[in-house]
């Protein structure tokens, strides 16, 4: 069953995005929107990319990503041990 932040809408569900936290109801994990912009993107080019994505989507990642960067971070450098 997935689980759903209840101030973000960021869901973790086992089999979906390898179990990584995500976008609601969506197959985009929080760790790619994190990777994109530490590369430069801004949330304008991001909603253009994901046009399913809002504003609001975005703004709970950032927060996820404030709460829970250590486990985003070694998503990002494949460190999952």
């Amino acid at each position: 069953m997935a689980k759903t932040t209840q101030s973000s809408f960021i869901q973790k569900t086992p089999g979906v995005c390898g179990g990584n936290a995500r976008i609601r109801d969506s197959r985009i994990p929080v760790w790619t929107l994190v990777s994109f912009r530490v590369q430069g993107a801004s949330d304008e080019e991001l909603l253009l990319n994901y046009p399913g994505l809002t504003p609001r989507d975005l703004e709970s990642a950032w927060a996820y990503y404030a709460s829970n960067q250590i486990e985003i971070d070694r998503i990002i450098t494949g460190d999952n041990d």
